[in-house]
């Protein structure tokens, strides 16, 4: 065999060898459909989104503004995140790291000695390096330099693995952002229940000392005959129950304060808060802007589309994995069996230089097991993506009716409370004159009592949707 055929038959082994490595199964990927209706529904005012006013606007009370920009800075689940986004800042740096050339320093000191009745006993028995001068025995080897590798992006493996990075980065920011969001509604839902419930206990406090009067007036009836021990033995049971009911609103108090401390990241403390003037409070008239606006303002679209596009690449990088990889290695330092040889140039000048190609051949379960996984992960990425833009706009729809709905709610509690606290004071004159029993009055002042705390409840509730709505359109991280 001449060697131009042998030189000939390697290359068409080389190549049989590299397009066998590139055989790479097919597989289908998911195009992911983010398609909105075109508008929320007719009660919706589409002028301008809320969602590109800040927090600090949204919100005017100075108690509350005051409250969430503690818990932004504060919050430990948000700084918790801020590391993770520190980590994936850095996995940007390792990743943009590995296709550019690795040079590292290296030194080495070592001694051999080898057998006298060996192959290479017997050779430096008979050698001299220079002439009245035996071999040295343990043979030194002494050496210093520079060593280089550097592995040929051809495929773009590396640089798209970086470009990985980057979006998984992003992502983490805009998780982080949604975090915000949600930390916000929280605070200020958890602050405007703590409101209600200093409205409730007021409430309570009022038609205590309704009763307490009604008691006074049945223990003067009684005195006339008027009145039986029974009527003012349910009137003081109600008064008691009452008064007892305080105890139960303030443990409640006291545990959303401390939830709030939590949100904020601090230990239990008061929380001020401006409790008057809470049922004269009007809910925003909250403005939504279009559907297709929650792709660029709800945080946790964003990152499920970021995460999608790095899966979309992911698979680019999985994929290399099948193609022969390139890499140049090279070294040029100072060797010698001698430390006094050591700096002798150019007789102990050593370099090196090599090319190498690789190509998987057999047993390639691995990379196409990662291949795959690859494949399944950008599937899923494309329904997380479509799943969470359905959930946003269901939570944008779902708040829009709570409001309406609320209003409606809001308005007719108004007239009934109204109406009970009218009833009130008639049943206290006829119970008066003898013409009404103490019944009708116990009765009417428990519904009115009931009444006025389901209308500071439903003034809860209004105040709560206005936040939720905010939340739902993307708004409170900036």
């Amino acid at each position: 065999m001449t060697k131009h055929t042998f030189i000939r038959m390697m290359v068409i082994g080389a190549l049989a060898v590299m397009t066998q490595a590139c055989a790479i199964p097919v597989l289908t990927t998911k195009k992911a459909d983010p398609q909105l209706p075109a508008h929320f529904n007719q009660s919706a005012q589409e002028a301008e989104n809320i969602a590109n006013v800040d927090w600090k606007t949204f919100f005017e009370d100075h108690y509350l503004s005051g409250l969430i920009d503690t818990a932004v800075v504060n919050n430990k689940e948000v700084n918790i995140l801020m590391q993770r986004i520190s980590i994936a800042s850095n996995e940007i740096q390792a990743r943009k790291g590995e296709y550019l050339p690795f040079v590292s320093f290296g030194a080495g000191i070592d001694a051999e000695k080898v057998g006298r009745y060996t192959r290479n006993g017997a050779v430096e028995e008979s050698l001299e390096i220079k002439e009245g001068k035996a071999f040295p025995d343990p043979l030194g080897n002494y050496q210093f330099g520079l060593r280089a590798s550097w592995e040929l992006d051809v495929w773009k493996k590396l640089r798209n693995a970086t470009k990985v990075a980057t979006m998984e980065y992003m992502a983490s920011i805009e998780g982080k952002n949604f975090l915000v969001t949600n930390l916000v509604a929280e605070v200020a839902n958890a602050y405007y229940e703590l409101v209600a419930l200093d409205n409730q206990l007021e409430n309570l406090e009022q038609n205590i000392t309704i009763q307490q009067n009604a008691l006074e007036v049945t223990r003067e009836l009684q005195k006339y005959a008027r009145a039986t021990s029974l009527a003012v033995k349910r009137f003081e049971a109600e008064v008691k129950k009452n008064q007892s009911r305080q105890y139960v609103i303030k443990q409640q108090q006291v545990e959303l304060e401390n939830r709030i401390n939590f949100l904020l990241g601090r230990t239990p403390q008061p929380i001020q808060r401006a409790s008057a003037g809470f049922m004269e409070t009007k809910p925003k008239l909250i403005q939504t802007g279009l559907p297709a606006e929650l792709l660029a303002h709800r945080p946790d679209i964003r990152k499920a589309e970021l995460e999608l596009a790095a899966a979309d690449l992911n698979i680019q990088v999985a994929k290399a994995n099948f193609y022969p990889s390139f890499a140049i290695r090279a070294g040029v330092g100072f060797q010698a069996f001698n430390p006094k040889y050591l700096l002798n140039t150019p007789a102990s000048l050593a370099y090196s230089l090599a090319g190498d190609v690789m190509a998987p051949l057999i047993n390639r379960n691995a990379i196409e097991a990662v291949y795959k996984n690859a494949n399944a992960t950008q599937i899923q990425a494309a329904f997380d993506y479509e799943q969470t833009i359905i959930n946003a706009y269901g939570e944008v729809s779902n708040q829009l009716s709570n409001i309406d709905n609320l209003e409606h709610n809001y308005q007719l509690k108004t007239s009934q409370v109204d109406a009970l606290t009218q009833s009130v004071d008639v049943a206290n004159q006829l119970f008066k004159s003898a013409r009404a029993e103490y019944l009708e009055i116990l009765l009417t002042q428990r519904e009115t009592l009931e009444a006025k705390g389901e209308l500071i409840e439903t003034k809860q509730k209004q105040m709560s949707a206005m936040v939720n709505l905010y939340r739902a359109l993307g708004g409170g991280w900036k």
